[in-house]
């Protein structure tokens, strides 16, 4: 079957089609997708203003027709911090069922760190044993653990890139003033976070999902996205130190011409370093392997499975954000939508 899963994120809106039956892997057929900066849009109260609604919507239109003129059978469509935490979210979501037919399910933090790590166990099988991953994001960072299908422990915090760059990194390049006080701000925020994997122990892999981490990787070296999923790309704390100061120096104009780092993204790398290296740090550990499988990929597996036991059916088992995930609606397509 062909299923279409569309991602409203904080930096862009991806709407990925993909064919696979239930218990095989999804195959990617076709994607579409748009940068659009929804945090742009926020007025002085923290709503989406109507321009930026009125983007949303002509996005999210052309996704369903996109997903029907591919013969798409089914269709899930999600947010997450850019929506979830605006002032006026859940009026958002109601024009966007209105006038488009399309029910955006949201998702809290840590039901996108669990998706997440669930599509990265998929990806790397039992025997990874211990999983540990990272996910950033532009608004939040997930971070979950376990050795599960599921985390034994999930957790978000607000250390998205876009949301770090917009609140303490204005200048352009930033003053080393700033980055100094940017560090201690996550480094705190960090503190109280990790500890809470402590009785979990050391993880026999750490991941690292998103683009971000993708971006980080090409930077210090690793393949090129034209290389393929299957090529082993790894992201390491010593050179990511030294990335991370050279960053620092660096103007975002400066920042396009490297390796793996676009126009959209090129504000927000610096940090997304400054996370990742603080996180990596405070984890102990000397690198991490980058997943090529995320949260788009994590949702669709989870519909197959449901539709492998019955669509009606909550899937056995149990874990975070368990319930509310399984409850998930999907968008009925028909050519006359």
């Amino acid at each position: 079957m062909r299923l279409g899963v569309l991602d409203i994120g904080s930096n862009t809106v991806h709407l990925l089609l993909v064919d696979a039956h239930p218990g095989g892997r999804p195959v990617p057929f076709a994607s579409h997708k748009k940068p659009l900066q929804l945090v742009a849009y926020l007025d002085e109260d923290g709503c989406i203003s109507r321009q930026g609604q009125d983007e949303l919507v002509g996005f999210v239109r052309e996704a369903r027709d996109f997903a029907t003129g591919h013969d798409a059978e089914d269709f899930l469509a999600f947010c997450t911090s850019a929506i979830r935490e605006a002032g006026n979210g859940s009026e958002v979501l109601a024009r966007v069922r209105e006038e488009t037919g399309v029910d955006l399910q949201e998702l809290s933090g840590d039901q996108e760190a669990a998706v997440t790590f669930q599509a990265v166990r998929r990806w790397y099988g039992w025997g990874a044993e211990s999983i540990l991953n990272l996910d950033i994001g532009g608004g939040s960072f997930e971070l979950a653990m376990g050795t599960d299908e599921l985390p034994e422990v999930a957790l978000s915090v607000p250390l998205g890139a876009g949301r770090l760059t917009r609140d303490w990194l204005q200048g352009d390049p930033p003053s080393a003033r700033s980055v100094k006080e940017l560090r201690r701000y996550i480094r705190a925020t960090l503190r109280e976070a990790v500890p809470q994997f402590a009785h979990l122990g050391t993880p026999h892999l750490v991941a690292g999902t998103s683009k971000t981490f993708r971006s980080l990787a090409r930077i210090t070296g690793a393949a090129p996205s034209a290389a393929g999923p299957f090529v082993r790309r790894e992201l390491r704390l010593e050179d990511l130190t030294l990335w991370t100061k050279r960053l620092a120096a660096m103007s975002a104009r400066d920042r396009t011409s490297l390796d793996g780092v676009s126009e959209l993204r090129a504000p927000q790398v610096l940090a997304g370093a400054l996370v990742a290296e603080c996180a990596l740090e405070l984890f102990n550990v000397p690198s991490m392997d980058i997943c090529p499988w995320a949260l788009r990929e994590g949702l669709l597996l989870r519909r197959f499975d449901a539709k492998m036991f019955d669509a009606d059916e909550p899937l056995p088992g149990a874990g975070v954000g368990h319930s509310q995930l399984d409850s998930m609606r999907r968008t009925p397509l028909s050519r006359g939508a």
